[in-house]
């Protein structure tokens, strides 16, 4: 490519430029400045029958306002030209497309006639991607709309018809497309667009392959794809039936020889409606009902009777399912009177197997029952900060890796995230028990202890207690992070921190400081950062065992807790009746005949 001036009647558009044959290019953004200063930018030109013609194949655009204004002064002057070498077509083609889609998005119609060019030209899909920075799906879209005839491209390009419609008609047959432009040209007629469309040229029943219940490698009839990759159609709404009823009936068979009473088929033409019917698991005699919608989708319900039959299954009637629940061997007021005989019995002898009763307590808080009810502490706060503040702590990962554990002991997944709260549903409150009979103490000491964490109320007096009784180095599982220092706003409580990691000196030297530079001496401190001194293990005196306030205001929850806790303390000339050590003074059972004592491991 060499560069040159060329004079103006040298010059002609070439075919190979994306406005050749179009009506003259609006140069009105780009007149005033050719009139005061020519062209700068060159054109790029090739040879056209001979030395003293030019083609232009980028440029046409300058080239209109150059001669506009060569028409308005009486004289032209040579345009500034790259010239390119001779006998690559593909070339122009695509330094035309660049500049023009560079300066202003080409319309589709536009860009498909261009790549046609250069893919005739041997340029693949990926070549013509890379070359002008789009995706290969926008490309092949692109391309899609050569299944079209030329007349609806030439409707989409005068926006007389919407990219939807366009997208839709990429789906029909060029029969479909001579239809539906029939259509277009009758006045009287209704021309469907959009998704209408779609529903005319499938016949009013458009199936999408995600509707299948079979595997679409396995399917044999025809799907069709509206050439833009967005949507996929079932072309053959009856063999698509066929293969869809085939799995339908292989599950029905499949619930009935797991022994469910009956199954269901719902048509298209019937709905399901759950208000109508009332849960009923398979042995008192629940239906699977099949839900098959016109538009493909299946939905199957599981264990369900009428209203009515559930009403008569209550009154101990036969559904008409034609299930009939057994005659109960005894009546209800029997069973109350054995259950209450044998409650007595059980919970008389358990007071010698303490080590057992221990256990099924731990399996009531586990799993709960109509008489326990058990929450872990949500640890819920509305602010984000916080939030991730806690659950990136020490403190919760030490004890999540203790969860774990436990989940593990228990047989319970790893991914549950806790281990109370009805954790144990599936195995019931018997089976946990049993599970907890099988641990020795040291173990059943690890579950209490991670029971207790997850049930232990945040803020409560029961933290401070138990955070004094330990002994906990606040230090070891928390230190200073943003969130912290986001919500450390009063200034009287900044100047008292600084004043204990950086001395009370520099806490009254920046008493009038903003709240933004006291942070930044704390940070610094706490990071050794800047010249200052380091300091290790700092606490804020309200997260500290016992707390305490920096001012006098008050307000503060854990001070507040704390004293609960002083207040609940028994006087000092008063025995304390859970010193260690200390045993209460009850009355020693007799153990029952068929029982041997089972005394709980110190």
């Amino acid at each position: 490519m060499k560069l040159d001036f060329i004079e103006l009647g040298k010059l002609s558009v070439s075919k190979a430029n994306m406005r050749y044959a179009k009506k003259a290019p609006d140069v009105s953004d780009i007149l005033p400045t050719v009139r005061k200063r020519g062209i700068l930018v060159p054109l790029i030109v090739r040879a056209n029958c001979g030395p003293d013609a030019f083609e232009i194949v980028a440029g046409a655009r300058r080239f209109t306002a150059a001669k506009i204004v060569a028409e308005e002064k009486g004289e032209a002057e040579p345009l500034p030209c790259a010239i390119l070498e001779e006998g690559d077509d593909a070339d122009a083609i695509e330094a035309s497309m660049i500049e023009n889609m560079a300066r202003l998005d080409a319309d589709e119609v536009t860009q498909w006639e261009n790549f046609v060019r250069l893919a005739k030209e041997g340029r693949s899909i990926e070549d013509i991607s890379a070359t002008f920075g789009l995706p290969d799906m926008m490309v092949r879209r692109v391309l899609a709309l050569g299944n079209l005839l030329p007349r609806i491209r030439d409707l989409y390009r005068k926006e007389k018809i919407d990219g939807a419609t366009v997208r839709h008609l990429t789906l029909a047959s060029k029969s479909q497309q001579r239809a539906w432009l029939a259509l277009f040209d009758d006045p009287d007629a209704y021309v469907p667009t959009g998704r209408q469309l779609k529903a005319w040229l499938f016949g009013g029943q458009e199936i999408s392959t995600d509707k299948a219940l079979f595997e679409l490698a396995d399917y044999k009839g025809q799907i069709v794809g509206d050439l833009f990759g967005k949507e996929q159609y079932f072309a053959d709404s009856d063999a698509f039936w066929a293969a869809q009823e085939a799995v339908i009936d292989t599950r029905k068979e499949a619930y009935l020889d797991a022994g469910w009473s009956d199954v269901v088929i719902v048509a298209p033409d019937t709905y399901f409606h759950v208000y109508e019917f009332t849960k009923a698991p398979k042995r008192k005699g629940g239906r699977v009902y099949i839900d098959v919608r016109a538009s493909g989708e299946v939905t199957f319900h599981e264990g369900y009777l009428t209203s009515k039959e559930a009403k008569r299954l209550q009154r101990d009637e036969a559904p008409e399912t034609g299930f009939k629940p057994a005659r109960p061997e005894v009546t209800s007021t029997m069973q109350t009177y054995i259950d209450l005989h044998r409650h007595a019995a059980v919970r008389a002898a358990l007071t010698r197997h303490p080590k057992v009763a221990l256990r099924l307590m731990v399996a009531h808080a586990i799993v709960g029952s109509h008489l326990w009810t058990v929450k872990p502490e949500p640890q819920t706060t509305r602010n984000d900060e916080v939030r991730e503040s806690v659950e990136t702590c020490r403190g919760e990962a030490d004890f999540d890796e203790q969860r774990r554990a436990v989940l593990a002991v228990l047989g319970f997944s790893a991914e549950e995230p806790t281990v109370t709260g009805g954790n144990g549903d599936d195995y019931g409150l018997a089976g946990v028990f049993l599970r907890l009979l099988d641990l020795p103490d040291r173990a059943v000491g690890d579950v209490i202890v991670i029971v207790i964490g997850e049930t232990l109320a945040a803020g409560s007096a029961a933290v401070e207690a138990v955070g004094l009784e330990i002994g906990v180095d606040m230090a070891r599982y928390w230190q200073a992070d943003g969130a912290f220092f986001e919500l450390l706003r009063d200034r009287d409580v900044l100047t008292r921190i600084v004043a204990e990691v950086a001395g009370e000196p520099v806490a009254q030297a920046n008493a009038k400081e903003k709240g933004k530079t006291l942070k930044r001496i704390v940070r610094d401190h706490l990071a050794g950062e800047n010249g200052r001194a380091k300091v290790d293990g700092w606490v804020p005196k309200w997260m500290a065992f016992p707390p305490s306030a920096y001012t006098t205001r008050g307000g503060v929850g854990t001070v507040k807790a704390h004293a609960k806790v002083v207040a609940a303390r028994p006087a000092d000339d008063e025995p304390d009746p859970t010193a260690p050590g200390r045993v209460l003074a009850l009355p020693a059972p007799q153990p029952a005949p068929d029982c041997e004592p089972m005394p709980l491991a110190a």
